[in-house]
This record gives structure tokens, sequence and C-alpha cells, in this order.
């Protein structure tokens, strides 16, 4: 009973939000705005193909209207929203989609034009144009006022811009707001204060949820946008959540009614699933344990009792990760708190060990939370599938016993899909150069190593895991250093050729230095003659001179004739020679005969006057 009652707020949303049928739309009209050639701001890529998607949407669904602009200026843009707010007189829908930058100031958003320049951060009430006036364009729309924003970029003006008041502040992303406006919804990309993701496509992630769920005939369209974020956590990994503000009545809005078929009513067929459903989804948009657990106890067998348990294993796992997470924070604070007190040894190890033993629960935690969440993911979309494909049928596996697992009836992820995705985002951080052709080879499992080398990961590279892929994705840069070929550098992602300038050559070492000047090379003679004279020194002279024995006359009758020959040449006559060598006689001296002659006596004397 108690399981009861807590089901019963369920149960009465339920009424209120099923009990009517769909209110037929009127005439509706469109807006749709996308700004990507910004002159003063890196320009953006998506933003345009975004708002063609919007528009080719809007206009397959059936609006009467559909006015689509891109690149608009201050000006221009103040122009087309006066031009809209006329069409909307009498209109039932008014939507305006707009695709661009963003900005929030003191608590109010802005949508940013091409030409604006934001120097200042009061530049913002002159060049941009506030929510407030998209607003007021969309207020005479009778039924519903819809306006949704893809700009919750991270916005680069707010890191430029000068602020005149230090206190004045520039938020992240968008600021929340409250229409005063009844029937007025505001839907953002992300939620308010976050960013939102462009997406590796042509599109942006909440862009192509936008364009699968929000003009299915007869779709509320605040369960519209409920699938829409589901689609868009899934495919950002949980890191970007779109939000809705505002609030409607209690029938439902479609933004394209369904066709009436021109024929007698069939008496309705009583469908004992409508109410099950309702009560799944009801707890599937609360998302808490408490809310499956009376879910359960109202429905405790069958194909969606099957899914609400799979959400409670998703649950548990997210839970356990948490409290794995927190104890490996913990014991790796208390290792390096031991560390720093210089604690003894064998305390410091036991402290590693349970930060290890810590870590290692924490990513077996990882893992399984992984596993629980795409299984629940899987059985989900399989339901949407089928209620898709025969809304008032019931599902095939109603009488399944509890436990079934139902993510089976989904097939995983193709193997292909994941290797191809994993090699993308190692590409796109600089470790993969390869093509993206979904074959995990040895290229591709080098490329993941290079990238656990210099992020700092232990990822497995024997086979592409969903791991791998969020974890590759978390990288907003490159990972892997980029290497160039000689003569070339590294300039961001290309490599640019080295130019060394005048004067200056590149090296082995890929630096340009200064050439070194060539040495001046010397003219030999044709024929070169030694002087021993000259050349060599007195001691080889000597020897040279008394070859044969001390004394040796042979030798210095050779040197005293060569001697004669310069004392002729000088003007004397005298020749003095002794174990040195022979020399002329000075000027003014003669030479005597001593006698003797022989090792340390010399034969001669010079006499001077």
């Amino acid at each position: 009973m108690r399981n009861l009652l807590r089901l019963c707020p369920l149960l009465l949303a339920a009424a209120l939000l099923f009990g009517a049928g769909p209110a037929f739309a009127g005439k509706r009209v469109a807006l749709v705005i996308a700004n990507s050639a910004y002159q003063h701001a890196p320009s953006l890529t998506n933003p345009v193909n975004d708002g063609s998607v919007m528009a080719r949407t809007l206009k397959e669904a059936g609006f009467d209207i559909v006015d689509s602009r891109h690149d608009l200026s201050a000006l221009d843009t103040r122009r087309v929203l006066r031009e809209f707010a006329d069409a909307t007189r009498g209109a039932d829908i008014a939507v305006v989609y707009y695709a661009g930058h963003g900005i929030e100031v003191e608590g109010s958003n802005y949508l940013i034009p091409v030409d604006a320049k934001l120097e200042r951060d009061t530049d913002v009430y002159d060049e941009a144009l506030s929510l407030d006036r998209v607003l007021v364009a969309v207020e005479p729309a009778k039924q519903l006022r819809l306006v949704i924003l893809d700009a919750c970029r991270d916005n680069p003006f707010g890191k430029t811009m000068r602020r005149t008041i230090a206190s004045r502040g520039i938020g992240r992303g968008l600021a929340q707001v409250e229409p005063t406006s009844p029937n007025t919804l505001i839907a953002y990309s992300a939620k308010a204060g976050f960013t939102a993701q462009d997406g590796d496509g042509a599109n942006s992630p909440f862009t192509v949820a936008l364009s699968k769920h929000l003009t299915t005939p007869g779709l509320d369209v605040r369960r519209a946008f409920g699938f829409v974020r589901d689609e868009v956590l899934k495919s950002t990994g949980n890191k970007q959540e779109p939000f809705v503000y505002g609030s409607l009545g209690g029938e439902d809005v479609p933004l394209v009614p369904v066709k009436v078929v021109a024929a007698a009513p069939a008496a309705p067929v009583a469908n004992p699933q409508a109410d099950i459903r309702r009560d799944y989804e009801l707890a599937l948009q609360v998302g808490n344990r408490p809310a499956w657990d009376a879910f359960l106890a109202q429905h405790p067998d069958g194909f969606y009792a099957s899914l609400a348990k799979l959400q409670l294993e998703k649950i548990g796992a997210e839970q356990a990760h948490a409290a794995a997470a927190e104890k490996a924070k913990q014991a790796e604070a208390e290792r390096d708190r031991l560390a720093a007190l210089g604690a003894q040894k064998d305390a410091q190890a036991r402290a590693a060990a349970d930060a290890k033993a810590a870590e290692q629960a924490q990513l077996a935690a990882q893992k399984v939370k992984e596993q629980a969440q795409q299984q629940a993911a899987a059985a989900e979309q399989q339901r949407v599938n089928l209620a898709a494909a025969a809304p008032s049928a019931a599902p095939a596996t109603t009488a399944s016993p509890a436990g079934t697992n139902v993510a089976s009836l989904t097939p995983a992820t193709a193997p292909a899909d994941l290797n191809r995705s994993v090699q993308t985002e190692l590409g796109r951080v600089g470790c993969f150069s390869g093509q993206a052709d979904g074959n995990w080879n040895t290229s591709a499992q080098r490329s993941l190593s290079q990238f656990n080398r210099y992020a700092g990961t232990k990822l497995d590279v024997k086979v592409a895991s969903t791991d791998a892929l969020d974890t590759v994705k978390s990288k907003p840069s490159r990972v892997c250093p980029l290497v160039c070929e000689h003569g070339f550098k590294a300039d961001g992602d290309k490599c640019t050729k080295i130019v060394c300038g005048d004067g200056f050559a590149l090296n082995d070492d890929n630096e340009c230095e200064k050439k070194r000047a060539a040495k001046p090379s010397a003219s030999k003679p044709a024929t070169s003659r030694r002087d021993d004279s000259e050349d060599r020194p007195a001691r080889q002279r000597r020897q040279v001179g008394t070859a044969g024995g001390y004394g040796g006359m042979g030798g210095i009758g050779a040197a005293a004739g060569a001697a004669a020959g310069a004392s002729r040449a000088a003007g004397g006559g005298q020749v003095y020679c002794n174990g040195g060598g022979c020399r002329p006689v000075n000027r003014g001296c003669h030479l005597e005969y001593r006698g003797g002659g022989g090792p340390g006596n010399d034969a001669n004397a010079e006499v001077c006057n």
C-alpha cells in the first residue's frame, strides 16, 4: 500500500499529461537565424548548416511561413525581427530558432550579430540583441511561443572584452530565464551556465536531435524536448544536457498535428499496456531510485518491468562508481599526507597499496557503470523504436519474465563503427594519421599506444573500447606532438618549410646557422726545395756535417766551402769552422792556427783586434 501511495503522484501527473487529446495547430510561422561568418571573432562552421537543417525540417512539417536568414548584422537582425513580429499576428504557433554566438551579462542573455566587436562589456547593449527582443517578436502568437537557442558555445568575446566595472559579471554559456508571458518555452542547447558542443559532423548534436523529434506528428512539444535531451546526453557522453524553461497548460501542444483521415471512427480498442507505458515514462522523467521502486511495486512483471530493472542497475552502477572514485581520492590523499610527513616506510607502503587497490576498484566500477549505461540506453532506444513503429500496439515481449535482458533486443554498437570512431578521435588529437576505415590493425593499436604515452593513460590498445572513445573525446586539443621531416617545422597542426635568411644555411639539427667563409687555397710552386739551414734544427745540421765520425773533414770541408762562398759574397776572405758548423770570419777579425783538432778542440781560433 505504501508503494502504491508513492506511485499516486506519478499516476496523477500521467492523468494530467495524457488525459486530453492533442490540440491541433492552426497557422504556424517560424524564423531561422544562423550566424557563422563573424567579422571580429573566429568563424563558426556549424550554425549555417544547422539553420539549413532546421528550415528544411519546419518546411517539411507544413509550417505556413519559414523565414531563413544567415550571417545577419545587428541592423539586419532588428529589421528581420520586426518583420517577423508582423507575421506572428494571427498565428497560433510562432517559433524562432537561432544558431551562433550568445553571451550572458549581468544575468541577461544577448544574441551576437556577425558585425559585433564587443571591445567593452557595455558594448553588448548597443551591438547585440537581447533575448527579450526576440520574445517580443513571438508574443502575438496565440497558442505557443517557442524560442530555440543553439548559442551556448564558449564565447570568444568574453575573454577579450574590457570590463568597465570590475563587478559586472560575464557568465559562461547563457543565464537561466523564466518567461513572463504564458504558453512560452525557451529551449537551450545546454543547461544554463554550461557550454554546448559543435560535434564532429556538419551539424551540432542538439540540432540533429531536434530534426528527429521536434516535428513528430501529434507529439507534445515538451515530450519532444525530452527525447532531444536524452539523445544529446547519449551522443555527447553526458557532457551536454539541453534544458527547457517556461511552462504550458495541461493539453498536449504538438508542433505538427496528427493528420485526420476522413473515415468513420473505429471503436477504441482497450490497450492494457497504455497505463503501464505512461507510468514508465513518468518514472523515466523523474529518473531516481524511489521512482523506479514505486513503478516496480505497481508493475512487477512484463516488458516495462524489465526495462525498469535495467534503469535501477544503471543507477546502482553509477552510485557504486561515485563511491569508488571518492574512496580512491581519499586513499590517494592519505598516501600523499604520509609521504609529506615522512612517516615510516611500512606505513607509506600500506598507504600506497591501499591507494592502488582503490584505483583498481574505481576502474572496475567504471567498466560496470559503462556496461549498465549501454544496456539501459539500448533497451530504451528499442522501446522508443517500437513505440514509433506501432504506438498503439503492445510490445512483443509483454509476457517476458522479470529479469529478461531487454538490452539484447537491440544489437550493440557494431565493432567497425566503434573502431572508426576511435580512429577518428585519435586523428583529431594528432595520434593517428591513417584512414579511419574501422579496421583495428597494428597502425591503430600503435596510435592508441602513442596516446597512452602522451596523455598518461593506460587504455587497452588491443581493442577499441567505449572507454577509449570517451577518454580520447575528453581531450579538447592535440595530444601527440607533430613530427615533421628534415627541412620542415611544426606550425600548429601543419608542417611548414624552414626558410633561412641570407648568409645562413640549414644544418643537420634543423637549425639555421651562419655560413662559414671558404679558406683561401695557397698556390704551391711547381718545384720546392728544402732549406736545411732554415727548416732543420742546428743539431740535425751538425749530425749531417759530421757524418762518418767526429770531425769528419769531408763534412766540414763541404760546410767550409759553402761558408767561403758566403764570405766572398760578403767581402771577407776567411771562414771559421768548428763542431757547430762554418761561418765567415767577422769583419775586423782573422784566424790563427793553434794546432790540434778533434772533439772539443778547434784547430783555428778567431782573433779580433
